[in-house]
Order: C-alpha cells, then structure tokens, then sequence
C-alpha cells in the first residue's frame, strides 16, 4: 500500500528535522550553562519511536487496508501535529527532546503551555494512537501507547519533575529546609 510509504517518509523526514533542531537546541542551552538530566532514558524513547514506525509500517503492509475511519484517523494526526508545532514554537530555543534546565530560564506559560502542562507529551500521544489507526494497526497503536504512557508516567514526567525540582532547591537552599 503506497499511503503506508508516504506516510512513512513523512515521519521519518519530520523526526530527523525534529532531532536537528533538538540539537542545535541543546548546544545552546548546554552554551548557557544547561544542566542535562535523565540522559539514561533518552533511548528508550528513540526506541520506542523506531518499534512504532516499524510497526504501524508492517502491520499496516500486512492488513492492506485502510481503516473505514482513516479520516477521522488522519484529522487527529494532523490536529496532533498542530498541537505539536505550537508547543515547539512557544518554547522556541527551549524546545528539546531532551531534559534541560537553563540557568535564570523563566517557565514558558505562553501558547498551549497556558493550557496543558505537557502539550508536546499529549501530542505525541495522539500521533502514537492516530497514524497507525489510519492502516487498521491497531496492535501497534494500542502497545505504542501503552508503552509511551509508562515511559512517561513512570519515568520522564518524574525525571523533569525532578529536576526543576533540583533546580528550585538550588536557587533557593531556604526553601528546601523541611
């Protein structure tokens, strides 16, 4: 099925523009004095990533068929991509795959960030259940997403909680006092 390739091409040229910009990204904030943390899991994630485009790629090739509901399949993902891009753009430098925090940076509460805590995880949520719904693979859209819902609930979320807590407490020492 073609739309299983071009969809395919498509993600895997906006991950690899996603991961330039990520590094250029981190060399800055690393230029300015960022600290990185929960570098040990970053690859479960890139992991994580290549074993969905693997597997909506098979499973979609093995069906053959679109979803009778690609369309509302195919509108989420776009929506999610949206969401996306708003939540990169509000960041702007501050935007990484990575966990970073920059010295004397202030909390982005602009764009979607106004809103939701973690635009950007709710995004790629959707994008992990919608894409591969469009090609009826729904085996991995329901492990992709249970996957990435641990990696986050469990793991990522807690190391970024974590280190702006770290962070807080550096600043002010007093406040750390119990």
């Amino acid at each position: 099925m073609v739309a299983v390739w071009v969809a395919l091409t498509f993600v895997a040229l906006q991950r690899l523009l996603e991961l330039r910009l990520a590094q250029a990204n981190l060399r800055w904030a690393l230029s300015q004095g960022g600290k990185e943390y929960g570098r040990e899991h970053y690859p479960l994630f890139f992991l994580l990533h290549i074993g969905w485009m693997l597997g909506w790629l098979l499973e979609g090739l093995a069906r053959n068929q679109l979803s009778p509901l690609w369309w509302l399949w195919l509108t989420v993902f776009v929506l999610a991509q949206g969401l996306r891009y708003w939540a990169i753009r509000s960041l702007g430098r501050y935007w990484n795959t990575r966990i970073v925090i920059v010295p004397g940076a202030q909390r982005i509460e602009a764009g979607p960030y106004r809103y939701l805590r973690h635009p950007n995880y709710l995004a790629v949520a959707l994008e992990l259940v919608s894409l591969p719904l469009i090609f009826s693979a729904y085996l991995t859209a329901l492990v992709a997403s249970l996957l990435n819902a641990m990696l986050l609930l469990f793991v990522r979320i807690p190391a970024e909680e974590q280190a702006l807590k770290a962070y807080t407490n550096a600043l002010n020492p007093e406040q750390s006092k119990p």
